[in-house]
């Protein structure tokens, strides 16, 4: 069996079985609301999925650890897998439908084609996670084509991620309108991330020193500050006060194009990648031009 019953929520594990689903709904008038996640549910994730129940009348959450986008030395065997409490997440919330594909049925034997993203996908992670987003956009084109959604939704914190799908949509001529959403945090600050689980107290408590350099980020903003490298200088001295943290970047760029910004002038994204320990983390913020 592909699918089984869990309370009203079916889940399904077949790429055939979900596309004939989802070309039943459309044929019956449903718009499709898709949440495609990694699973190790939170609060950011369940954010989503309310947003695609508000707009939509069937929500598709799929959970899949894409080991497409993990590089040599990543955490995909260790990445965070609950899938008992992420299903009773998921029904509870009033998911209609649960894909939970596994890697042989995504990558079957002689998979050969991937999705290459030029120019957003080089700065920032893409510097130190070489052909991590041409995991992430095969994956998401490939998920689009088997669910076919009419809306598909993201969180804000992965901030380069949603550039390189929504560029996808466009260049590609897809049919489908990427949500984006903020940040949902905890309350220090600290971006909500199925990798917060990795921390241990003292690492959990060092990074609540993210947050507050984005703070810094925007208090030199509003007071009018133009030279990029000055808001990065007091943003590493935050980081760097506290012990185990390791800076992989801090970028103040273009929110469109995430080139570096030799002087600010209109919206600007402050973006930050961390590892604290064995664990890597990332967060973001945009200034709006005024």
């Amino acid at each position: 069996m592909n699918s089984v019953a869990n309370n009203y929520m079916k889940i399904i594990s077949s790429i055939v079985e979900m596309h004939k689903t989802s070309l039943d709904l459309r044929n019956k008038g449903k718009n499709i609301g898709f949440v495609p996640t990694m699973g190790a549910l939170h609060k950011g994730h369940t954010s989503l999925i309310e947003r695609a129940k508000k707009d939509n009348t069937a929500v598709i959450l799929s959970i899949f650890v894409n080991p497409t986008q993990f590089t040599p030395g990543e955490d995909y065997r260790s990445y965070p897998r609950d899938i008992e409490k992420d299903k009773a997440i998921a029904s509870d919330i009033g998911v209609d439908y649960l894909f939970l594909p596994s890697a042989d049925e995504m990558y079957p034997e002689g998979f050969k084609t991937f999705v290459n993203v030029e120019d957003i996908t080089e700065p920032l992670c893409g510097k130190f996670r070489p052909g991590h987003f041409k995991g992430v956009a095969t994956v998401v084109l490939k998920l689009f084509n088997i669910v076919i959604p009419h809306r598909a939704y993201f969180g804000e914190k992965d901030y380069q991620q949603l550039l390189v799908i929504k560029r996808i949509v466009k260049d590609l001529n897809l049919d489908i309108e990427i949500v984006n959403m903020a940040t949902i945090r905890e309350d220090d600050g600290l971006a909500m991330s199925s990798r917060n689980r990795y921390l241990n107290q003292k690492e959990r408590l060092s990074a609540a020193a993210i947050y507050r350099a984005m703070e810094i980020f925007q208090e030199m903003i509003k007071n009018n500050e133009k030279i990029p490298q000055k808001i990065v200088n007091e943003m590493e001295r935050i980081i760097k006060n506290e012990d185990g943290i390791k800076i992989d970047y801090i970028s103040i760029c273009n929110p469109d194009t995430l080139k570096d910004l030799k002087v600010i002038n209109g919206s600007v994204l402050a973006a930050i990648a961390v590892r604290i320990g064995k664990t890597r983390l990332i967060d973001n913020c945009v200034v709006e031009e005024k």
